[in-house]
């Protein structure tokens, strides 16, 4: 908690930011009961770095090449987050494989996003793996972080139907919509204590869930716990 009584989050990501730009969003409608008190890329020229100095929020480059490995870039990582004190990390676009030595440091106060219902589709060019399998709904989830990538246990999920004449590029755009409404909703919950991290799983208003919650994507809110 801050001075202020209020949980608080390191955002790390690598690029444009639009998921760090709708956490932000929330923030000043008043809508999220996280404060972003670091941002973090590692590109210097990462779109989200201005984002955040538009917003007045600490922001800090650490460029994963100049360091001789990966570990000395955690090591770098690490000091930075924990001298801002904060309470959770989000990884909002963050194209950096963190090691599970680093992942320990945090045990369930780290959060992804990722652009597939999960399990389905770890790693990158998630969409058109979908349009190759002929699914017929996509969509993004967000998780707690372990050691496997894009592994931990999934907190929740929020679907589109996908189209006969969608593209890759098409069917990211509308996935990104979700995005942008269900990681500002799932801080939210994170800074409530709604959701926590209990003994490996998941647990929503203090009982474990066995299914991700499902996200209402016209409501922007929690539509279903399945507990």
């Amino acid at each position: 908690m801050n001075a202020r009584g209020r949980a608080s989050a390191a955002i790390l990501i690598s690029g444009g930011g639009s998921n760090l730009q709708a956490v932000i969003d929330a923030n000043v409608c008043g809508d999220s009961a996280m404060d972003i008190a670091l941002v973090v890329s590692n590109r210097p020229n990462a779109g989200g770095l201005k984002r955040a100095s538009d917003a007045n929020i600490t922001n800090i480059c650490i460029d994963h090449t100049q360091y001789p490995n990966r570990r000395a870039f955690e090591i770098a990582l690490k000091e930075v987050i924990d001298s801002h004190e904060v309470d959770f990390l989000l990884l909002a676009g963050f194209m950096r494989i963190l090691t599970a030595q680093f992942v320990a440091n945090y045990s369930g106060k780290i959060v992804n996003i990722h652009p597939s219902l999960l399990p389905a589709y770890t790693g990158l060019h998630t969409h058109q793996r979908a349009l190759d399998a002929n699914d017929a709904w996509h969509g993004c989830s967000v998780h707690f972080v372990n050691a496997e990538l894009d592994g931990g246990p999934i907190i929740a999920q929020g679907r589109v139907p996908v189209q006969d004449d969608d593209s890759a590029e098409s069917l990211a755009a509308r996935v990104l919509v979700v995005e942008h409404k269900i990681l500002p909703c799932i801080a939210n919950l994170l800074a409530q204590r709604s959701i926590e991290y209990v003994d490996g799983q998941v647990h929503f208003e203090q009982r474990a869930l066995h299914m991700p919650l499902i996200f209402d994507v016209d409501s922007g809110q929690i539509a279903k716990p399945c507990v």
